[in-house]
């Protein structure tokens, strides 16, 4: 669980509610089942028609997700260069096949770092593999950023419904007053909660989870990018110290890896 992101949301979903609270005494006001149901039914059956159904369940799911902590933190950017200084000693050492036995534990974990392998000890040169790699990481992070264009277009009809469900409501209260004028003030303010669930499930729920997806991918999208580098200067038959310098050359100063101190630590 990410607590960072968790106390942070309900930290501001405290603050919102308690704006709410300040306002008036009367909240059941603010409950209105009949517009609230006709948001979300009337969101769901627009992105059914507009994505494919997997692509939706995918939404749904990584919507849950990003209370979760991300499984790529900012250290083991700097791992991947410490492994490929460590796999470029080794093919120093004893060629394209040490590398192939080392790796050999990863390709269950990692199919992208597998399939980056098989290209360096199939003989592709180093630019080879940068292209090959960099169509695949295009390619999967263009397919991964779906269930976020979901999301958007979520964001974008919720308003859209909560505003029919208003003036639905505004007909079934204008057909019911009759003479009496009294009933206009809380029909209105009934009628009003559709567009006031609309916006709030848009701006408080969608938009900022497509906004996470959207981050989290290119963050994997990076990390392969870095990668792909390495595997390309193993290609190339790169020196370890050149490795980390061109692929250090990718990080913020903060996760530069040091050699020096690797071999000081070994030592």
């Amino acid at each position: 669980m990410s607590f960072p992101t968790l106390i942070g949301f309900l930290l501001g979903i405290g603050l919102f509610i308690s704006s709410v609270v300040l306002s008036t005494d009367n909240y059941m006001i603010f409950v209105h089942l009949t517009g609230f149901i006709m948001v979300i039914g009337g969101t769901t059956a627009a992105t059914f028609v507009a994505f494919e159904p997997r692509y939706v369940s995918q939404a749904v799911r990584i919507t849950i997700s990003i209370f979760f902590q991300h499984k790529l933190g900012r250290a083991q950017l700097t791992n991947e260069v410490g492994r490929m200084i460590r796999w470029g000693y080794m093919v120093q050492k004893g060629g394209l096949p040490a590398l192939e036995a080392d790796a050999k534990a990863l390709r269950k974990q990692d199919s992208f770092l597998a399939f980056g392998i098989d290209l360096v000890i199939s003989g592709y040169t180093g630019q080879e593999v940068r292209e090959i790699l960099s169509n695949t990481i295009e390619t999967t992070f263009h397919r991964h950023i779906v269930p976020a264009d979901v999301l958007r277009q979520m964001a974008n009809n919720a308003p859209a419904f909560g505003m029919i469900a208003t003036l639905v409501g505004l007909v079934v209260m204008l057909d019911k007053m009759g003479n009496d004028p009294s009933k206009v003030g809380p029909g209105m303010a009934v009628g009003l909660m559709g567009t006031l669930y609309g916006v709030t499930f848009a701006r408080i729920i969608l938009m900022p989870t497509a906004s996470k997806v959207q981050q989290r991918e290119e963050i994997v999208r990076f990390r392969q990018y870095l990668v792909a580098e390495g595997l390309a200067l193993l290609a190339e038959r790169r020196s370890p110290r050149y490795i980390q310098d061109k692929m250090n050359s990718f990080l913020d100063p903060a996760l530069h890896f040091d050699i020096d101190r690797m071999l000081r630590n070994r030592g």
